[in-house]
């Protein structure tokens, strides 16, 4: 079939698909990237320490080209092997190609965004030269990405983007300094010989035939895919929640959310701010809304905030916490409904339990899910996604998937499941990258050995979790949400060893204790002396 061939195809545009580069790459290659670049931070204002936690630049072009091969120059001779052809659909075909964000020898699809979840989340795992450190040529790798900017880190649009001052801006966040690696602008790519295809979604996928379609009918031809869609919000129109179409509910998805949901800030100045959700972004939003200076509310059904997560004694002190900020948050009831004004925009939320609350702005976070829509029925699926193996590999020969969007083996625990987060979209890139060369050379590597690991920061705290949160638990520290610097934790404790740890306002050599005994899994042999103990055992280890 006609069309661009690539080596490799990356499907997705976060940060999984960029994490697949760590050497210095081939010769520059010219790319189907526009030749305006990106704006920087405006003004003189420094970017927030949350900077590298996934933002992007509003003021990046958003026209896409398309480039066609044309002959090769021979070995060692300058110019390019692609000459561009506008945006017109057309039919192209490259040796590898990545939809999402990565573009030499694979191909990468991106997807959409759920939180800090990462729709291209193959560029997550890649850093800067690992690809190309690994054998790959100017011009066989192609990242496919719906979004009109180069990838970045999305964590941060939840925390130092919608800060009131001191916020942060592309290119300050691009790619891949969430991980201390390299800031890999667009130029980069094409310096690099990475085809970055943006603005283009991928809305059709023939695994047996080994081909994408794109929405404006240009065909991908690949010989090893990777799929890095990540995970799209849940919204309430999902559920037929009435008047949930009104203007001002927001959900935080991608940058263009993030840059609306500012919009409307400035607009409501000053104004009321329902959260609907107690989870990551609920808990994130609401801090950063009451930063804003907006009265907040939070709404959430569960007994407590992040039970998927935290323990009643671990989300006491944040509801706490939050509740001395200002932040009222009523628990045990949903949001049935909205009214709006003459004007289409929210003004009224509606609870369960009968009572209504004032907005002009209302955020919803309850919860994503993983895009595994384009390759139903051609691929293995469990627990809601797409299966693979510890090197990441599909039911579907030279098809790889990585990130949220994939169900794999936890070592560690012996079980299949599907992890939600940055580091494991890093982590599973690296390996799946590790996994192709390996195939390619017929070496043996390791299976995937990960050790789950949750962050967030809101107002002047910041925890980490490691391990996983199953049996008793013992609580220790300061966990008074009044205390100038609160620094607590939590173990838990399964078949009378720690399986997990976690710990608010830890240094980081605190938070590498926690990690280590997570993994190494210690004996307790009383849960007095260790709540005693506290993290003192964690640092002794």
């Amino acid at each position: 079939m006609a069309g661009k061939s690539f080596k490799y195809v990356i499907v997705g545009g976060g940060v999984a698909a960029v994490s697949v580069f760590p050497l210095p790459l081939p010769p520059p290659l010219s790319l189907s990237l526009s030749s305006r670049l990106p704006s920087l931070v405006g003004g003189s204002r420094r970017l927030s320490p949350c900077v590298g936690r996934g933002l992007h630049c509003a003021g990046e072009n958003r026209v896409r080209e398309t480039v066609v091969p044309v002959p090769a120059p021979a070995r060692g001779a300058r110019g390019s092997r692609f000459r561009r052809i506008g945006s017109a659909a057309s039919s192209i075909g490259l040796h590898l190609v990545a939809v999402g964000a990565w573009a030499c020898r694979s191909a990468v699809v991106r997807g959409e965004m759920a939180r800090d979840r990462v729709p291209g989340d193959f560029l997550m795992g890649m850093q800067p030269e690992s690809l190309p450190s690994r054998g790959l040529e100017p011009g066989e790798l192609a990242i496919i990405s719906k979004e009109a900017v180069a990838p970045y880190e999305r964590p941060a649009l939840s925390k130092a983007y919608l800060f009131p001052e001191g916020f942060a801006r592309l290119p300050g966040f691009h790619c891949c300094v969430g991980s201390g690696g390299e800031r890999l602008l667009p130029e980069w790519y094409e310096e690099k010989g990475i085809e970055l295809i943006l603005s283009t979604e991928i809305v059709q996928a023939d695994l047996a035939a080994k081909t994408l379609l794109s929405a404006a009918g240009e065909i991908f031809n690949y010989d090893i895919l990777i799929i890095a869609t990540g995970s799209t919000v849940i919204r309430l129109t999902d559920f037929g929640v009435q008047g949930a179409d009104a203007k001002n509910i927001f959900y935080l998805r991608d940058i263009d959310d993030a840059d609306q949901l500012i919009e409307a800030i400035k607009a409501k100045k000053n104004g009321k701010c329902v959260i609907v959700g107690g989870g990551y972004i609920g808990l994130e939003l609401g801090a950063v809304m009451k930063m804003n200076n907006m009265d907040v509310v939070m709404v959430y059904p569960e007994p407590w905030c992040m039970p998927r997560l935290f323990t009643a004694g671990i989300a006491s002190f944040y509801e706490g916490y939050y509740a001395n900020k200002g932040i009222n948050i009523i628990k045990g009831t949903v949001a049935v409904g909205f009214n709006s004004d003459a004007n289409g925009e929210v003004t009224e939320v509606k609870l369960k339990d009968g009572r209504v609350l004032e907005a002009d702005i209302v955020v919803v976070g309850v919860g994503g899910r993983p895009l595994t829509k384009l390759f139903k029925g051609q691929v293995e699926e469990e627990k809601g996604g797409i299966k693979t193996d510890g090197f990441f590999k599909t039911s579907v020969s030279d098809v790889y998937a990585v990130g949220d969007v994939v169900t794999f083996p936890m070592k560690l625990y012996g079980e299949m499941r599907r992890v939600e987060h940055v580091d494991h979209a890093r982590k599973s890139a690296e390996q799946a990258v590790k996994a192709i060369k390996a195939s390619e050379e017929g070496k043996p590597i390791d299976e995937y050995d990960y050790l789950p690991y949750f962050y967030s920061r809101s107002f002047d705290l910041s925890w980490q979790f490691y391990g996983d949160n199953v049996g008793d638990t013992v609580l220790f520290g300061d966990n008074n949400p009044t205390s100038p610097k609160p620094k607590f934790g939590s173990y838990w404790i399964k078949d009378d060893k720690i399986v997990g740890a976690f710990l608010e306002g830890g240094n980081p050599e605190e938070n590498k204790a926690i990690a280590k005994i997570a993994r190494l899994q210690p004996p307790v042999e009383s849960l007095e002396q260790l709540k005693e103990e506290g993290l003192t055992f964690a640092c002794k280890i």
